[in-house]
């Protein structure tokens, strides 16, 4: 990543591409999924244009997974999905803005309690004018960057990009990330704040790809795009992951890897 107005940069070091990941793909697709899927049952009522595209077992297994409340604030949602919700608020760092906050229950030690949003752009691609002044800019190990900010010619450009991809009535990513109230309360991960001196490291990024198989009802809680859909390829996201158990009150903070060659 570019930048957080942090003079100190911590990193983890990989030896290879391969190793990282400190849970394997299929827990981190596992744990979105369910939160997802309980995200939409949550809010089934501005759904009924995407459950009629649905199988009739698929749109009865949602049915059936309606809570007798109603619609449910997002936070909540993932606090009775996944055991513990996160929130923006201002950082407990000195002049480092945003943060991440723990505001209910207690995240263990492996869990996806972050999404990195963005456009992502390919090596070849040009994000010049983008990265201008831009301390969202997320470099992946095999080059591909995530821009995560909400302001400016980025904004304009994943609002352009995610509404090239829709598909009639069904959204292919998220926008809400770019407001004050996203409807995927894991898409905050462009605030966590590195680590400092006194601050250690509790959650760490790891990259996993998409694949074009992802139930098309839930791709509206994807909050990345790609940059240009010229050719197939599997949507890449960066999730932050616990490194140990975080608890009510505690602030995320994340360290960057390098690949050690």
């Amino acid at each position: 990543m570019w930048g957080f107005g942090l003079l100190l940069i911590t990193l983890r070091q990989v030896p290879l591409c391969s190793l990282d990941k400190l849970v394997s793909d299929e827990e981190v697709l596992l744990n979105i999924t369910k939160l997802f899927r309980a995200l939409f049952s949550s809010n089934l009522g501005d759904q009924r244009d995407i459950l009629q595209t649905l199988s009739s077992s698929s749109q009865t297994d949602y049915q059936a997974a309606v809570g007798e409340e109603g619609p449910s604030d997002p936070c909540r949602v993932m606090f009775d999905t996944m055991g513990f919700a996160i929130e923006r608020r201002p950082s407990s760092l000195q002049s480092a803005g945003t943060g991440v906050f723990v505001v209910m229950g207690t995240v263990p030690k492996g869990a996806t309690v972050a999404m990195y949003p963005g456009t992502i752009y390919q090596r070849y691609e040009p994000i010049f004018f983008q990265s201008v002044c831009n301390p969202f800019i997320f470099r992946c190990i095999d080059g591909v960057l995530i821009d995560g900010n909400d302001k400016g010619i980025s904004k304009a450009v994943y609002r352009s990009c995610s509404g090239r991809d829709r598909l009639g009535p069904i959204k292919l990513s998220d926008t809400t990330w770019l407001t004050a109230k996203p409807y995927n309360p894991l898409a905050v991960g462009q605030y966590v704040n590195n680590c400092s001196n006194d601050k250690a490291a509790n959650v760490c990024y790891q990259e996993f790809d998409v694949s074009t198989g992802f139930p098309i009802e839930l791709c509206q809680y994807l909050p990345n795009v790609n940059y240009r859909m010229d050719m197939p390829r599997p949507l890449r996201c960066v999730v932050l992951v616990a490194l140990r158990a975080i608890h009510p009150g505690e602030e995320l903070f994340s360290n960057y890897y390098t690949v050690v060659h």
